[in-house]
């Protein structure tokens, strides 16, 4: 694998990070007014955008398929820009808005787990993340908001804690590679 997509696993940790502190926050804080859930999710997912951003555009010369991690990640950073400049987004809005995102990730995870040149363990993450992600995605688009909202923070929480800690997977795994491209590329020893 290519150092040039591994050098960025600190920011797959830092959206793994960012998952799963918001999973706990659904979890631990339920009750919280939905002006602040916004704000969360905004910040999630403006962390995710500028990472998958960055990715996308630095591994284009050697994963095909970089432009569809674009996409999700302006997609992201669209819906979190509209986190925070629409406050006072309704809570149906906001469960369209990250159900939308839930999908398009999910979109693209599906298609790196099958399209991409990665190796197998980091495929099968890919994979499992994407179903979930389109699994939720169709779930929160589907489920009716009067069916309660804690509910749905609830699952949204655990679609988040489930997707953090595959996300933190991949960025150690990702780090291996890294360092394992740079033995092979330094003949086993790794520069001052």
């Amino acid at each position: 694998m290519d150092t040039s997509i591994s050098r960025y696993w600190w920011l797959v940790l830092l959206q793994g990070i960012a998952a799963v502190i918001f999973g706990i926050l659904a979890f631990v804080w339920p009750a919280v007014t939905l002006g602040v859930l916004i704000l969360f999710y905004g910040v999630l997912a403006i962390v995710y955008g500028v990472s998958a951003l960055i990715s996308a555009f630095s591994a284009r010369r050697v994963f095909r398929l970089w432009w569809l991690e674009a996409i999700a990640g302006i997609a992201a950073l669209i819906a979190g820009v509209l986190a925070f400049f629409w406050p006072g987004i309704t809570a149906l809005a906001l469960l369209y808005l990250f159900a939308a995102w839930a999908l398009v990730i999910g979109i693209f995870e599906l298609a790196a787990a099958f399209r991409s040149g990665f190796p197998s363990e980091l495929r099968w993450a890919f994979g499992l993340a994407g179903a979930a992600s389109v699994l939720v995605g169709t779930l929160l688009i589907t489920m009716s908001p009067a069916g309660g909202l804690l509910a749905l923070v609830w699952l949204v929480g655990l679609y988040a804690l489930f997707d953090g800690v595959l996300w933190i997977f991949r960025a150690f795994r990702l780090r291996s590679l890294y360092h394992e491209g740079l033995d092979r590329e330094h003949g086993g020893a790794l520069p001052a």
